[in-house]
């Protein structure tokens, strides 16, 4: 099983979801297509690792939905004691920033400028669902728990780049200031 077919079945550890459903939550995590899910799902279920049942819609097509089994549950929790790997960072604009020697010093500030908008409205994102996080969910043991401290980790990062951007332009502001 790869780590894509991990986080589906944590995903539905949670809730019984369907396949649309679960490429959705799965984003934040992990960026992943339907045409890899799909067939994951499929694949699992033919392991026995989830089942899975049609549920009819009236002005919809049907849609399956998938719920853990026992042996999935199993397998998530095989998986949960297996050493982590380290994390993978793939990030277009820290390329870009090892190559700022070559660009105007407009171009610099532009980008930096984009970079930071970026964030501020991550920031604003994530501290809206923040609000709407119930008391009972932000302490251990409830199965809120997990989706708070991510949360919590999200804004914790991008807080941490906005104030590495800004520590950057006052850095690059003082060599690329007009004498």
């Amino acid at each position: 099983m790869n780590i894509l077919s991990y986080g589906l079945l944590a995903l539905v550890s949670r809730t019984e979801a369907s396949g649309y459903d679960l490429m959705l939550k799965i984003q934040p995590f992990w960026q992943a297509k339907h045409s890899q899910i799909y067939p994951l799902l499929g694949s699992m279920e033919e392991q026995g690792l989830l089942s899975a049942k049609w549920i009819q819609q009236a002005d919809k097509p049907d849609k399956k939905l998938y719920s853990i089994t026992p042996e999935g549950t199993l397998k998530l929790h095989e998986w949960l004691s297996e050493p982590t790997a380290p994390p993978v960072m793939r990030d277009e604009f820290n390329l870009k920033c090892f190559c700022i020697h070559l660009a105007e010093p407009s171009e610099v500030r532009r980008m930096f400028a984009e970079r930071r908008k970026y964030h501020i409205d991550r920031m604003k994102y994530y501290k809206d669902i923040q609000v709407a996080i119930p008391a009972e969910h932000r302490h251990p043991g409830h199965i809120g728990f997990e989706d708070y401290i991510l949360l919590q980790k999200a804004i914790m990062r991008t807080q941490a780049s906005v104030d590495w951007i800004d520590w950057v332009e006052q850095e690059y502001g003082q060599w690329t200031a007009p004498v």
